[in-house]
């Protein structure tokens, strides 16, 4: 299966580290540095999956885009996994009520996110 994802995330290493483990599979990867761009991608391309960072620069967070995906009826069942360095349980509760499918609290392992990505995937029959 080959799956179009869009990678929103504002540290360039950790884009990086995404990018090398999603080599391992069938993936189309674009990336965007903040959220606003990150949008216009999303739009673009109707991806099957989004990888999205809390915290970033900009005019929306990671929490209001995933909101703003939910919302809108063309994003609605896209699969999110939001990546962040907060691991507390309100953040991860925030997380869900935003939308997300899945939270993983940095650092991650890439084999988790790359089992979560599949489980997403199989889940949303490879859209």
């Amino acid at each position: 299966m080959h799956a179009r994802i869009v990678l929103i995330e504002d540290q360039a290493e950790i884009r990086q580290l995404i990018r090398m483990t999603l080599d391992f599979g069938d993936f189309e990867l674009v990336e965007a540095a903040d959220a606003d761009a990150g949008w216009t991608l999303i739009q673009d391309m109707q991806p099957h999956l989004v990888l999205l960072d809390v915290m970033m620069p900009g005019s929306m967070d990671g929490l209001a885009l995933c909101r703003r995906l939910r919302a809108d009826a063309t994003t609605r069942g896209v699969p999110v996994i939001l990546l962040t360095a907060r691991g507390q349980q309100r953040d991860m509760d925030a997380g869900m009520q935003a939308g997300a499918d899945v939270y993983l609290t940095k650092p991650f392992s890439p084999m988790e996110l790359l089992d979560r990505i599949g489980e997403l995937l199989r889940a949303s029959d490879g859209r």
